[in-house]
C-alpha cells in the first residue's frame, strides 16, 4: 500500500488517515519530507526573478508540506500513545530534524533572498500588507537570532549544540514517562484507602489490573500535587504517595529513570549556545522575543508577587496546623498533609464541597457537551457534532466536526481524555492541520488530557481541577479553530510563549459561570443539579489560594534559575541538582518547605522536554491579560448574562484577538481588543495581593 503521509489526506478536513498510517510510514515520510523541503528552498534561494511575496513568502510556506503533515500527525500520536518504535523514531530523528532546521536557518542564500524582498519593499517596489510585513519581519529576525551571521567555526559548534539538545530533550521525556509509571504506589490493603470514594477505588483497582497486579494502584500524575492526597485519611500512605511524586527522576530509589544528568547537560548546553549567539544567558535569548521583552521584566513580576504570596501561604499553614493538632496533638505538619487538611477545612467551614462530594456531579461527557461545548456555542455560535466514522490518533480519541452558526464547516477537534501508561503526563492542545487562507486549509486541533479512566460500567467522574483543565485546553483549541489568517506558520497558537496561555486561561472563567454550572454539573445518577450553595462556593473560591499560587511561582523561579545562571555557575553533573534547587528558592525568598514547586527539576517536562525553557513564567504573565480580560467580559454583561457570556462579547474577542493568531504582533492584538495595555490590578485582586 502507498504511504498515506506522502500526499495530502483525502479524508474530510484533511484528517490524517490514522487507520492506515504505520510507524514505518512515518520513517519514510520524514526522510522524504526533509529532502523535499531542502530542494524546494534551494530552488527558492536560486530563483533569479526579483523577490516577490509570491515567490518568497508564499513559496516558503508550501516548501515543507510533507514534513509538516508528517510531524503534525506523528507527534500527537507519539505523545499520547507511545511504543518502542515511536520512541526509537523520536530518538533517531530529533537530532536529524535539528540538523535539518540548521541547514535552513544557517543558509546565507535563503537569508539573502529574504533581505532582497525586504529591500524591494522598503523601496516601494513590492507592496506588503500587514500579514506579509509581519511574516517577513519574523523570518528575518529568526535568521539573525539563529546564528546566520556567525563565523563558520561558530556555526559548526552551533549545529552540534542544537543536535545534541534535541536528542537530550527526547531522552528526558522518555525517562519521564517511564519514571512516572514506575513511581506508582501499590496498595494491597483496602483499609488504607479510607477517604476515597467507591468510584475512585474502582479506578485504582482497574489501574492495578491493567498491570497484572492484585489490589489497587495509585498512579502518579505529572505534577507534584497528587489528586488522591485530597481525601486519603491514612497519613503514612499520603507520605508514601507524596514522596513517590517528589522523588521522581532523582535516582534515590529508581536509578534507571534518573533524569538529573540529562537536565544538567541540557541547561549547560543552552547556556553555551546563548553565549555563542551573543546573549548573557538562555533566558535573555528567550525573553527578547516574548511579550515581556526582557529578563528584568520577568524577574520584576516574579519578585513583585513572591513576598505577598509566601505570607498568604504562611497564614494558611497556621490554620492547617491548628486543624492537624485537633486530630493528632503530637503531629508535626508536613507537605503531604496540606491537601488533605485544606480540603477538610474548606468543607468544615462551609466554603464549599470537598472534591469527593463534587465528583458525582461532574461526569465527563456532560461536562464536555453541556459545559465546554455549550460555552463555545454561546460565545461564538459554533456547534459540535460527533463523527464516529472518522478515526482519531488512538482508539480512545473522538472526532467532532465544528460548524459556524450558519452551518458552514469550520474545522474539527479530536479529543482524547483518558490517561494510559503510554501517554505522557499533563494535558495539551496541538494542531494537526493549521488554518490557512493561502492553502485553503480548515483547522484540525486536538485536546489531550489525562483524566482517570473509569472502570468498566462506571461513569467517568472528574475532579473540579479536571474540569478547569478541560476548559483551559479547549481555550487553546478555540485559538486554533477560530484562526483567520493567510499564512499557516502564523495560524492560531503561533504566538509568543507568554501570550499563548492567555486565551486558554480566559476560557477557564466559563467553568465558573453559575448558569452553565447548572447545566453541566448534575448528579450522574439522579440528574439533580449541583446545590446552589455549592455553586456559589465554587464561584467565590475563584480567588486562588496562597499554596496554589506559591507552588506555581516556585516552578517559575526554578525555570529562571536554570536558564539565567551562567555556564560557569551551573552544576557540573546531576549530583548538584537538589542543592541548586534549594539555593534558587532560598535566594528568591520562597523556600517555604510545606509547599513544594508544582514541578521539581527532575520531572519538569515543560522546560527540559517541552518548549517552555525560560518561559514557564508565561502562565503568570498571561494571567495578567486574562484577569484584565475577565474584567472586560464582566463589563459586557447583560441582565440575562451578567457574566458577559454573550454572542456580542464573544464575537469581538474572536475577531480582534483569537482570529489574528500570530499574524500580527501579539500585544498589538491585545491593544486593539482591549484599547490599552494589560492592567495588572485585576490579577493582584485575584491573588489576594491588593486591597
Amino acid at each position: 500500500m502507498s504511504n498515506p503521509l506522502l500526499a495530502p489526506s483525502t479524508l474530510e478536513y484533511s484528517l490524517p488517515d490514522y487507520a492506515r498510517i504505520t510507524d514505518a510510514h512515518v520513517r519514510e515520510a520524514l526522510e522524504v519530507g526533509m529532502a523535499e523541503q531542502l530542494a524546494a528552498l534551494r530552488a527558492l534561494a536560486q530563483d533569479e526573478e526579483p523577490a516577490t511575496v509570491e515567490n518568497v513568502l508564499h513559496a516558503w510556506e508550501t516548501s515543507g508540506a510533507t514534513l509538516d503533515r508528517t510531524m503534525s500527525a506523528f507527534w500527537v500520536a507519539k505523545a499520547a500513545d507511545t511504543n518502542d518504535e515511536r520512541d526509537a523514531i523520536m530518538t533517531e530523528f530529533s537530532p536529524r530534524l535539528a540538523q535539518h532546521s540548521d541547514a535552513i536557518m544557517l543558509d546565507p542564500d535563503l537569508y539573502a533572498r529574504l533581505r532582497a524582498l525586504r529591500e524591494r519593499a522598503d523601496a516601494g517596489e513590492v507592496v506588503l500588507d500587514e500579514q506579509d510585513e509581519f511574516v517577513l519581519t519574523e523570518r528575518l529576525r529568526g535568521y539573525e537570532r539563529g546564528g546566520v551571521n556567525l563565523p563558520e567555526d561558530q556555526q559548526a559548534r552551533l549545529r552540534e549544540l542544537n543536535a545534541e539538545l534535541a536528542g537530550l530533550s527526547t531522552e528526558f521525556d522518555r525517562l519521564l514517562v517511564a519514571g512516572r509509571n514506575a513511581a506508582a504506589v501499590h496498595v494491597t490493603d483496602e483499609a488504607r484507602l479510607a477517604g476515597l470514594s467507591d468510584d475512585d477505588r474502582a479506578g485504582l483497582r482497574e489501574s492495578a489490573r491493567a498491570r497484572d497486579l492484585d489490589g489497587w494502584l495509585v498512579t502518579i500524575t505529572n505534577t507534584t500535587r497528587q489528586p488522591v492526597l485530597d481525601g486519603l485519611e491514612d497519613r503514612a500512605l499520603r507520605e508514601e504517595v507524596f514522596l513517590a511524586s517528589t522523588g521522581r527522576g532523582l535516582g534515590s530509589d529508581d536509578a534507571v529513570h534518573d533524569t538529573r544528568s540529562i537536565l544538567v547537560r541540557i541547561a549547560r548546553l543552552r547556556a553555551e549556545r546563548a553565549t555563542l549567539l551573543g546573549y548573557p544567558h538562555h533566558a535573555a535569548y528567550v525573553h527578547e522575543v516574548a511579550c515581556a521583552g526582557s529578563t528584568d521584566a520577568v524577574n520584576d513580576l516574579l519578585a513583585r508577587l513572591a513576598t505577598g504570596v509566601v505570607q498568604i501561604a504562611e497564614r494558611e499553614a497556621e490554620e492547617l496546623r491548628e486543624q492537624l493538632h485537633t486530630l493528632d496533638p503530637e503531629a508535626t505538619m508536613e507537605a503531604w498533609d496540606w491537601q488533605f487538611l485544606a480540603t477538610a477545612r474548606s468543607s468544615a467551614q462551609g466554603e464549599g464541597p470537598d472534591p469527593e462530594q463534587l465528583k458525582p456531579y461532574l461526569e465527563y461527557s456532560r461536562v464536555l457537551h453541556d459545559g465546554v461545548f455549550a460555552a463555545a456555542t454561546a460565545l461564538y455560535g459554533i456547534t459540535f457534532r460527533q463523527r464516529p466514522d472518522l478515526v482519531g490518533y488512538t482508539k480512545d480519541a473522538t472526532v467532532y466536526e465544528v460548524r459556524e452558526e450558519d452551518g458552514t464547516v469550520l474545522g474539527a477537534v479530536v479529543i482524547d481524555p483518558f490517561t494510559r501508561p503510554t501517554k505522557r503526563g499533563g494535558a495539551w492542545m496541538t494542531s494537526i492541520v493549521d488554518q490557512s487562507h493561502l492553502l485553503g486549509d480548515l483547522p484540525v486541533v486536538t485536546n489531550t488530557c489525562n483524566l482517570p479512566a473509569p472502570a468498566p460500567g462506571s461513569p467517568s467522574l472528574m475532579t473540579w481541577d479536571n474540569v478547569i483543565t478541560l476548559f483551559h485546553e479547549f481555550g487553546h483549541d478555540l485559538h486554533g479553530l477560530l484562526s483567520d489568517v493567510r499564512y499557516p506558520s502564523r495560524s492560531g497558537t503561533s504566538v509568543p510563549r507568554d501570550f499563548v496561555e492567555f486565551p486558554s486561561q480566559v476560557n477557564e472563567i466559563w467553568a465558573f459561570e453559575p448558569e452553565l454550572i447548572q447545566r453541566y454539573a448534575r448528579h450522574h445518577e439522579t440528574d439533580e443539579p449541583l446545590p446552589q450553595e455549592w455553586v456559589q462556593a465554587l464561584v467565590e473560591a475563584r480567588q486562588e489560594s496562597g499554596a496554589s499560587t506559591l507552588e506555581l511561582l516556585k516552578a517559575m523561579i526554578l525555570d529562571q534559575a536554570w536558564h539565567q545562571t551562567p555556564l560557569a555557575e551551573l552544576p557540573e553533573d546531576g549530583s548538584g541538582v537538589e542543592a541548586f534547587e534549594a539555593a534558587a528558592l532560598e535566594r528568591a525568598g520562597v523556600a517555604f518547605p510545606l509547599v513544594p514547586p508544582r514541578y521539581r527539576s527532575a520531572y519538569f517536562h515543560h522546560i527540559f522536554g517541552g518548549g517552555y525553557a525560560a518561559g514557564y513564567y508565561s502562565y503568570l504573565w498571561s494571567e495578567v491579560m486574562d484577569a484584565d480580560t475577565v474584567a472586560w467580559f464582566r463589563e459586557q454583561g447583560t441582565a440575562d448574562q451578567p457574566g458577559g457570556m454573550t454572542r456580542a462579547a464573544g464575537e469581538r474577542f474572536r475577531r480582534e484577538l483569537l482570529g489574528p493568531g500570530g499574524s500580527v504582533e501579539a500585544l498589538e492584538t491585545y491593544r486593539r481588543f482591549r484599547g490599552a495595555d494589560p492592567d495588572v490590578t485585576p490579577l493582584l485582586h485575584r491573588l489576594g495581593l491588593a486591597g
